[in-house]
């Protein structure tokens, strides 16, 4: 079967669904957008290491990297391979000393463990065919009206609940100071509401 390389457009919080994000894959040089619905904590993950923000301890994902590093083990794919109602399966592809295995994993997870490892992200053309959404505008565009796009997918599992941003009122330089104490205090739920906020605001100068 085809298979189509995906990068990451974005990850936007869910207000229908508490505690939700939409991370948003974009086909390679493509229009072409793929929408999956993640927990919070598997949407902080993925948010830390590209925004490269350092957590004081390590998390499960960077845990899940060292151990792997430590027997030599090296993430080199991941595979959104199949989507059954509403809800996507992907694998690991791992090498070690030249031999090839795949371990099935959540989609949010593998892609958590993918960003680490700078490893590829591929569909195969059958999923992006029915589940993608062809972008007209831009993708800041797409992901303000992610809501109503993924309103029937289900979620990997059942999200924590998570407040809406009570943050509108603070300067940026207040919610900055705010953001670097949330991070001290290894409060990643919190801070990921902070970045929200904060690049909520840079995006709409």
């Amino acid at each position: 079967m085809k298979k189509v390389k995906l990068d990451i457009v974005g990850l936007s919080y869910s207000q229908t669904q508490s505690g939700a994000y939409a991370l948003v894959l974009g086909e390679v040089n493509g229009r072409r957008r793929l929408p999956i619905i993640i927990g919070a904590f598997e949407a902080q993950a993925i948010a830390i290491e590209i925004e490269k923000m350092s957590p004081t301890r390590p998390l499960t994902h960077d845990l899940f990297k060292s151990f792997a590093q430590a027997y030599q083990v090296e993430i080199t794919e991941v595979l959104i391979y199949n989507l059954v109602d509403g809800v996507f399966f992907a694998k690991l592809i791992c090498n070690k000393d030249g031999e090839q295995v795949e371990i099935d994993a959540r989609t949010s997870d593998a892609i958590a463990i993918a960003v680490r490892f700078n490893a590829a992200i591929y569909t195969y053309e059958f999923i992006l065919a029915s589940a993608g959404i062809v972008i007209e505008g831009n993708d800041f565009l797409f992901l303000e009206n992610i809501e109503s796009i993924t309103s029937g997918q289900a979620a990997e599992e059942t999200p924590s609940p998570m407040p809406v941003s009570g943050y509108q009122s603070l300067s940026l330089e207040e919610l900055q100071e705010k953001l670097e104490k949330a991070l001290s205090d290894e409060a990643y739920e919190k801070a990921a509401r902070i970045r929200d906020e904060i690049n909520r605001r840079n995006a709409g100068k």
